[in-house]
This record gives structure tokens, sequence and C-alpha cells, in this order.
């Protein structure tokens, strides 16, 4: 995309709403309540009364320039006054960065113990009160677009990008200046993300913050770290608080996951040294694995790393919901890739043993289409299995309740693994797989290797997929391959993948 159309496109998401346009939506109002039909009397002659419409929430600036709060707003129009002039001072133009990272901190402090209406507040406030100026962004706009092929064209796309730039994107800044000020961010967005969703006024703020931390958390400034059972403890103790793949059961279990024929490695930054921002867990095998049953056995003997083929990374885990949006999967991998073979120069394999997190959801919707792909003779054995009962999407699903139990020649078990197939190689949703953790692999250059039955018969592993887990192989040679094929829409599959579908 060029700089043409990427101002064109995005110019107006930066544009708060400013006086004029709420004038428009007044003046429609207006027009739409004359328009509208006066409500029919009733048998007595009266009008029914009309519906009571809850008052409209004041923006800040309305709130501002009042005396007293109204209904369920939290600080009142002197405590805004003041926590506004505590942001400004933050930015103030006049002051250093030092001192304007000294009284950032001061305001954390204070937020670290404000209740959650109050920090809300403070986000309105940032949203609001720190944004670019319409009137200056529609200006440099129209002088833009006048200037297209012209020699004037750079100057006018420089001064439209400092006038996009807002006031907030500063502020954030100067709250990066302190010691713990990524952290105080970081969090900060942490909590937003969980509210953003349900207020849409606050979509900016976020917005503002990931494009800053994208910038800030780029894979040139993180640090590889191998993390091994010599780490600090309160690292190994963060391995235990942000496994999200398969939780780590005490420091027994741990210290199996850091044994001698396993790796783990994370990513680190500079101003959060003692936090992993993503980590990734990788056994060193002779073959490829089927099951996680083996990888999670505390009792089990460590494997002759001399004689290992492959490489599994069989968890991955990112640990700051305040970083959600930037990415660091990919890098993450290839990182570990190149670091293992230079200790390891016989691994011949890199693979993942991955759970299917939504399939069995998506199937409890769906069965009914899988079924209808069956032909008449797989129908017929399934019919069979089904020992008399109709085969409907209810009385199958009943019956794949018992899915650990299901032999190798088993019409169920079939139907179940190639409606697996389906749903990682071909459900997709705006060209892109359905199953996250298939997007994700994918989208690295990895295809879809294998699909294991009773790879995971945990009770977790069962509510997931029925106890099925996947193989996601990458093939260093066709890494770019892949990937350029992912982008076109079309799904990298084995054969054995392949034969699966119906």
């Amino acid at each position: 995309m060029n700089s043409a159309d990427w101002i064109s496109r995005n110019v107006a998401h930066w544009i708060p709403t400013s006086v004029s346009w709420r004038r428009l939506a007044t003046v429609a109002g207006k027009k739409a309540a004359a328009s509208a039909p006066v409500p029919a009397s009733d048998a007595s002659g009266a009008t029914p009364a009309l519906p009571r419409v809850a008052p409209a929430q004041r923006s800040t600036t309305q709130r501002l320039a009042a005396s007293l709060r109204r209904g369920e707003e939290v600080m009142s129009p002197r405590q805004l006054r003041n926590t506004l002039t505590q942001l400004r001072a933050i930015v103030d133009e006049r002051v250093s960065e030092v001192e304007g990272g000294r009284r950032a901190a001061e305001f954390a402090a204070w937020y670290a113990k404000a209740p959650l209406p109050q920090r809300r507040d403070c986000w309105l406030l940032m949203r609001e009160q720190f944004a670019p100026d319409p009137a200056q962004v529609a200006t440099a706009h129209e002088r833009y677009a006048g200037a297209l092929n012209t020699a004037q064209a750079g100057a006018a796309e420089v001064a439209l990008r400092q006038a996009l730039e807002s006031p907030r994107a500063r502020l954030l800044q100067r709250f990066a200046a302190f010691d713990c000020g990524v952290r105080f961010l970081v969090d900060l967005r942490a909590e937003l993300l969980m509210r953003a969703s349900r207020d849409p006024c606050l979509m900016a703020l976020d917005g503002e913050l990931e494009a800053l931390f994208a910038s800030w958390f780029d894979v040139a400034f993180l640090e590889l770290h191998r993390i091994s059972w010599d780490s600090p403890a309160s690292l190994l103790e963060k391995l235990i608080q942000y496994e999200a793949v398969h939780d780590i059961r005490g420091w027994g279990d741990l210290k199996n996951r850091l044994d001698s024929d396993r790796r783990c490695y994370g990513f680190f930054h500079p101003r959060l040294p003692s936090e992993p921002l993503i980590f990734v867990e990788v056994a060193l095998l002779d073959a490829l694995p089927d099951t996680i049953a083996p990888l999670l056995d505390e009792s089990g003997a460590a494997a002759d790393i001399h004689k290992a083929q492959c490489a599994i990374f069989y968890s991955i885990s990112n640990t700051q919901r305040g970083l959600h949006g930037v990415s660091f999967g990919d890098s993450l991998i290839k990182h570990v890739v190149e670091t293992l073979k230079q200790e390891f120069a016989q691994l011949k394999v890199f693979a993942t043993l991955s759970p299917i997190p939504g399939f069995r959801r998506w199937l409890g919707q769906n069965a009914a289409a899988m079924l209808a792909r069956l032909d008449d003779k797989a129908r017929a054995a399934l019919a069979t299995e089904m020992s008399g009962a109709e085969l409907s999407a209810e009385n199958v699903l009943a019956r794949a309740e018992r899915a650990a139990k299901l032999d190798e020649k088993s019409a169920l078990r079939r139907w179940l693994m190639q409606s697996a197939a389906h749903y990682l190689g071909q459900e997709l949703r705006q060209g892109r797989p359905l199953d996250p953790v298939t997007r994700f692999h994918l989208g690295n250059g990895a295809r879809i290797e294998r699909i294991n039955w009773a790879g995971d018969v945990s009770d977790k592993g069962l509510q997931q997929s029925y106890g099925m887990m996947v193989n996601y192989l990458y093939d260093l040679k066709l890494l770019d391959r892949y990937r350029s094929q992912f982008a076109q829409g079309k799904m990298a599959l084995s054969s054995q993948v392949r034969a699966l579908k119906f």
C-alpha cells in the first residue's frame, strides 16, 4: 500500500468526533423525530407514554466545564480538572524528558491505587483531551490531496503525518521514561482490553498503545534467552504462571520440562528484563511424536540428545495480555531453530505437537454437514457401528463421548479424524483457517503433517478435540513456498492429511 492509500484509508480513524459531527447527528435525530408517526390514542383518548430514554453520557469536555457530577459519573468535574492538569504537566513541552518521566511516575503511583471507575475516567481523558486536532488534520489532508503528483507532495505528506501524531502518543511515551513505565503501560492496556470491546470510545486509546508497542517490541529489540533449571526462581515461577497449553502441575513437572533432553527459550525486552514476553518448550526426540503423555511424564527417563533427530515444539505461551496484537511467535520459532541447529547439527525435523482447541465446539455446530459428506459405503459402516440408532448428528456426537475407547477400525473414529482434517485444512474465515493454532503455524510457513488419534486423552484434550492432536512440520526448504501459498488462501497439507478428506 502506498502513502496516498494509507493516509486516505486511515485519516478518518484518527479524527475524533467533533462538535460539528455531533451537531449533524442532532439535526438528523430531530428530522427523524419530526417524520415519525404520532402514537395513536387508546380507547380512553389518552396517548400512551413514550419509553423513557436514558440521558446520553457526557463527554469529558462537557464534564470539565460543569460544576457538579451527574448520574453515575465517578470523578467530579473538579477532580477531573485536577487529573487533566496532572496529565498535561507530564507532556508539557517546557519540561525535559527526565522531568516529564518523573511526573509520569508520580501519576502512575496514584493510578495504581485508584479504583477501576477512576481509571476509566483517566482513559477517557487520554482519549478525548489528547486527540489530534481535527481542524489541523482536515487542513493538512486537504493540502495533501491537492499536492498529489506535484513537487509539494512530499512536504504535504510530512505535514499530514505530523498533524495525525496525537498528543496522546507523546503522553504515553513520557510514561516509558521512568524505570517501570513500560510495565505500567502494558498492564494498563491489559486492563483496557477487557473493556474496550464493550466500550467503543476507548478503541482509539487502545489503538495508540498497540501501535506504540508494535514499535517498541519489534523483534530487533528483543533478546532470545534459554531458560533452564538454573535460572532464577522468580523466572521459573513465571513459567508455571504463564504456561497456556499444558498446565505445569508443580516444580517436579517444571524440572522435567527443563531436563537435559529439553530446551526452553523466551524472548525478553530490555525494559522488562525478568519477564518473558513469550516462551517455547522444546523436546529433543528420535522420532515425530504422536502423543503428549510421554513428554509430560515426570517419571520418564531423559532421551539421549546425541541421537535426537527431531526438535518438537510442544508448547508456546504468550505471557502479556497487554501486548495482544503484537506478534512474536513466528520470529521466536525462527530464532530457536537457528539456535538449535548450532547446538545439535544432527537435527533434521522441526515440528510441533499441537492441540486443536476449537474442534469439538465447531463439530457440535457442524456435525450434520460432516455426516452429509460421507459416501454410501462410509455411511453404511457408521450406521452399523451405531447399533440401530438413527444416524443423526445428535446420536453420533453422543456416541463420540466414548472416543478414547474407539479402536483403529472404528468408522466413527475415522469420521472424527476426517472432520478434524476438514476443520484444520478447509474451514476458512476470510480466506484464513478458522483454527487459531493452524492459522499461526501455516502463516509461518509450516504444513499440516499428521493428525494423531488419542494424542491428548486428558480431560482438557477430550473436551477440546476428542483427544486428537496435530503435528505441524517446519520444512526449512519449503517455508517460503508454503508461506506464499498461505497468503493466496492455499493450505499446505501432507499426503497423509489429504487422504483424510471426505
